[in-house]
């Protein structure tokens, strides 16, 4: 939920910094189908019908699909903010393969957040998390709108985000882009 506030963020500062959002149009990301799908399967599979659907199959599939939206990160890295990004993305997966598919999330953040700790997400209690420092140890507070739990490698994504979407409205759109394939 963290990258719902990147998105107005990183317009924002565009915007403060003399950009025109009319130059977004002109981002050119590689493979957005492969970043897509591997969204697309997360809000499904972190709904108790999509959980209940995969069942044992879902740690496996919530590293297949962090893994492709990486993938498609890092075929982009020649785009601003994406080396951010992409150090976000092996940072959350680095911490779910080392805590068998699932990201661990601290029971304090789940509080401060307003979450049930027994509702199913993309975050488990652990007694003794692997990585602990990568983990959902941080919360947006229950009263801000989009309140969760969220790791470092979360707030280096948001920030790649927000960094991508100013330095498009700012550059100049006759520079020479990267090849769409």
């Amino acid at each position: 939920m963290l990258i719902l506030w990147a998105l107005p963020l990183g317009i924002a500062a565009g915007l403060l910094l003399g950009g025109a959002t009319e130059r977004l149009s002109t981002l050119r990301f590689r493979w957005p189908w492969l970043a897509i799908a591997g969204l697309l399967v997360q809000v499904v599979l972190f709904t108790d019908a999509g959980f209940a659907a995969v069942g044992a199959a879902a740690p496996a599939i919530y590293v297949a699909s962090t893994a492709a939206v990486l993938v498609a990160v890092l075929r982009n890295l020649g785009l601003a903010g994406m080396a951010l990004v992409a150090l976000g993305a092996a940072s959350n997966l680095a911490a779910i393969l080392a805590n068998g598919g699932s990201m661990p999330a601290d029971p304090g953040a789940l509080a401060t957040a307003g979450l049930d700790p027994g509702s199913h997400t993309n975050s488990v209690v652990l007694a003794d998390p692997a990585l602990r420092i990568l983990t959902d140890v941080l919360a947006v507070p229950a009263w801000v709108p989009f309140a969760n739990v969220f790791s470092v490698g979360d707030v280096l994504i948001a920030i790649g985000i927000a960094i991508a979407l100013a330095w498009t409205m700012r550059r100049d759109p006759d520079r020479a882009r990267p090849a769409s394939d």
